[in-house]
């Protein structure tokens, strides 16, 4: 086998996985998102995620605020209760994504 080739794969898959978030939903499962920004708001953090296993014509995001914690190798995600803190982050990642991504208003 070419170890050229076989090295160019393994990247080709590590770059698909770097960006893919497994986190434990309300019932201990674990679900996969990939991960598409992270956003600065009013003194917070805020990663906006998509459900890989999601209906693509779904689309909806997932924005979850990071939160500190004592190891800072890990990060840890809260929900974020506060609507109009949620609309204004992703009003920033559809500003930010408007070229990339094609972004359908709700009605």
């Amino acid at each position: 086998m070419d170890e050229n080739n076989e090295n160019e794969n393994m990247e080709e898959f590590d770059e698909d996985l770097s960006n893919i978030i497994i986190l434990n939903d309300e019932n201990g499962e674990e679900v996969k998102f990939e991960f598409l920004d992270l956003i600065e708001y009013d003194s917070n953090e805020y990663v906006v995620l998509l459900p890989v296993d999601a209906d693509e014509d779904d689309g909806e995001v997932v924005i979850l605020q990071v939160e500190e914690t004592e190891n800072p190798d890990e990060e840890s995600y809260i929900s974020v209760n506060d609507d109009e803190v949620l609309m204004t982050v992703f009003n920033i990642f559809k500003e930010k994504f408007k070229d990339e991504f094609n972004f359908e208003d709700a009605e």
